[in-house]
């Protein structure tokens, strides 16, 4: 079992196991108790009620958030021609084709967006034991396998983040930085939740979002009342 330090704990002892707050009474606790130094994610974190383990109930998408993440993103794109110049017009960390996959092949894992047009899949999906365990083999249904890469990388830089359902049923997405005000995380957190409930699978039955919990990146996690927190 992980350790944690003091002002995790003194923080968790403050959070009420039985209450399920409003997303801006959460925000506000978390803001209220800092348990680190530096600027931390906040992440909402999902339950979800579909089956993993079946192709038809995946549950994957993008969303731009209206406030950004707070992050500097690195995106990569494998492309060649006027895609690749393109994508380094919008400013991606590293663009490229055979030297890239090869870069990639190496090791080299520092960027947290890969892009990648059409014609360039052929050879990106061999990076599948690479890519794929982290969650960044590009995909068309996130909007990261796409001959416009301007835009692509454009929007990733911008605030557009990536939801998928893992292995165990989990959704976990960034929706800011504690620093941020609670009003522009509480309409980060209802843009990001409103997009998953958008993305439920049509074969899906029953309780689609079973528990809704929000942390920053060393605190504890406050179980959010989606109803209350959620406009209609």
């Amino acid at each position: 079992m992980a350790k944690h330090g003091k002002k995790y704990n003194a923080a968790r002892e403050e959070v009420s196991r039985e209450k399920s707050y409003s997303i801006e009474e959460a925000i506000q606790f978390i803001k209220d108790h800092p348990t680190a130094e530096f600027d931390e994610t906040m992440d909402i974190a999902l339950r979800m009620g579909v089956d993993p383990t079946k192709s038809d109930q995946a549950v994957r998408s993008t969303v731009s958030l209206p406030h950004g993440t707070g992050k500097d993103v690195r995106v990569i794109v494998f492309a060649t021609g006027e895609a690749a110049e393109a994508a380094r017009t919008e400013g991606a960390l590293e663009v490229g084709f055979e030297d890239l996959l090869e870069k990639v092949k190496g090791g080299w894992m520092d960027f947290d967006i890969v892009v990648a047009t059409p014609d360039a899949m052929k050879e990106v999906r061999k990076l599948g034991r690479v890519l794929g365990p982290r969650g960044l083999m590009p995909n068309p249904k996130t909007g990261t396998v796409t001959d416009d890469t301007a835009t692509a990388v454009k929007q990733f830089k911008a605030g557009r983040v990536e939801f998928r359902m893992d292995r165990n049923g989990n959704i976990m997405v960034p929706f800011g930085k504690r620093s941020f005000t609670t009003e522009a995380l509480a309409e980060n957190f209802r843009t990001v939740y409103e997009a998953i409930v958008a993305a439920r699978p049509a074969s899906a039955k029953g309780i689609y979002i079973k528990r809704c919990t929000v942390a920053s990146t060393m605190g504890p996690g406050l179980h959010v009342d989606v109803k209350e927190s959620v406009a209609a």
